[in-house]
């Protein structure tokens, strides 16, 4: 029996994760980050926890949003622990998600397409609550995403979880190769109706919860007003804000104004505010001249991508060139592809079809079959 520190965000994956560690005989600490403005009170466990039990109470559940790391779902989870008997604790990590925030906000004022749920995972998932489960002497920390980690000739190797219409294994690419053997991600080998039904089972308040689909610090939903506000921009009487400028053809013909180069991302086909006649689709931001260039879905396309600060789940050599299948967003598919290791954290993806909706700022992770390789930042 080993002490695992487990994140619970207060839905269905994350439960049922407790549930299957518990099953398997681990000792499970519930942990829940916490990202508001209000400080937590400090408290201990074993003298060592410096952190909170005690979560907001929602007496109305109409306005419970479908985010993560919510009031109404520290509640979720502090009541599935209870119903399970682990111990749950709330961890004030403000500071840490400050820097998700900004990292946020100046990518899209950038003209790029951030992606902070990697990036929380890399910093604060597997990263923060590493050293959170050192202070409590865990040996394991565990998420419940879907994704699988397989021991085959003695490597440990990051795969695909079994629900291909769920899997998360692209967002946990940037995970330290060292973290691989402390962590554990009990709901990989299942599909969703079955972590749903086994929810439903234990008779737990969060079997039917949806899935969220916010980023969890935009609650609207709508990320250019959240951007906006966070930079403190001055609108105009058009709406218009700082980042404000020309809707133009690849040509270079201007066919509209847009009110900030913030609401647009690259493969963007709706919300343009032009009518052409014919589907255009964002395919370049230009941030110095403040433009959203746009095309056909033709001019969409592109072959290949440069990358960078890559991080390896396998040993790289720079300079090797390898065929993979490189997925370049979340709810895309990877695509066959030849990757080309680079010096200074870099990789060239070379794929063997134009692919669209290549976006920088987005991760590109290479595969080999299910197995996740590496990756990087598109440039």
């Amino acid at each position: 029996m080993a002490r695992v520190v487990l994140a619970m965000s207060g839905g269905v994956d994350s439960s049922v994760a407790a549930h299957l560690l518990l099953e398997q005989g681990h000792e499970v600490i519930g942990v829940f980050m916490r990202h508001g403005e209000k400080a937590i009170t400090a408290c201990s466990i074993d003298g060592k926890l410096d952190s909170s039990p005690l979560l907001p109470v929602l007496n109305n559940r109409a306005d419970h949003k479908q985010g993560c790391c919510s009031a109404s779902d520290a509640e979720d989870g502090r009541r599935v622990a209870e119903r399970l008997g682990i111990p749950f604790y709330a961890l004030n990590l403000e500071e840490e998600f400050r820097d998700i925030i900004d990292y946020f906000v100046d990518e899209y004022t950038i003209g790029r397409t951030p992606n902070p749920c990697v990036m929380c995972n890399n910093r604060i998932k597997f990263g923060k609550l590493f050293d959170y489960a050192d202070s409590v002497d865990a040996e394991f920390l565990a998420t419940g995403h879907y994704a699988q980690l397989l021991r085959e000739d003695g490597q440990l190797r990051l795969t695909r979880g079994v629900d291909a219409g769920k899997d998360q294994s692209y967002v946990l690419f940037g995970i330290k190769q060292k973290f691989l053997q402390r962590m554990m991600l009990p709901v990989g080998g299942y599909d969703k109706p079955t972590i749903r039904q086994i929810a439903g089972t234990l008779g737990l308040n969060v079997a039917e919860k949806k899935d969220s689909q916010e980023i969890c610090f935009v609650t609207s939903g709508k990320h250019d007003e959240f951007v906006r506000q966070r930079r403190g921009d001055e609108l105009a009487s058009d709406g218009a804000g700082e980042l404000a400028g020309d809707i133009v053809t690849t040509d270079g013909t201007v066919v509209g104004q847009h009110p900030g180069i913030e609401r647009f991302t690259i493969g963007q086909r709706k919300g343009l505010g032009v009518a052409m006649g014919e589907p255009y689709f964002v395919v370049r931001i230009e941030p110095a001249a403040k433009q959203v260039v746009i095309g056909k879905i033709e001019e969409l396309g592109r072959s290949e991508l440069t990358a960078s600060k890559t991080n390896w789940l396998v040993e790289p050599t720079i300079g090797s060139t390898f065929k993979c299948l490189a997925q370049i967003r979340y709810n895309s598919s990877a695509q066959p592809a030849t990757a080309t290791v680079l010096p200074e954290g870099r990789i060239e993806v070379v794929f063997d079809e134009p692919q669209n909706g290549v976006a920088p700022g987005q991760a590109v992770v290479c595969y080999a079959d299910d197995q996740v390789l590496g990756g990087g930042w598109i440039d």
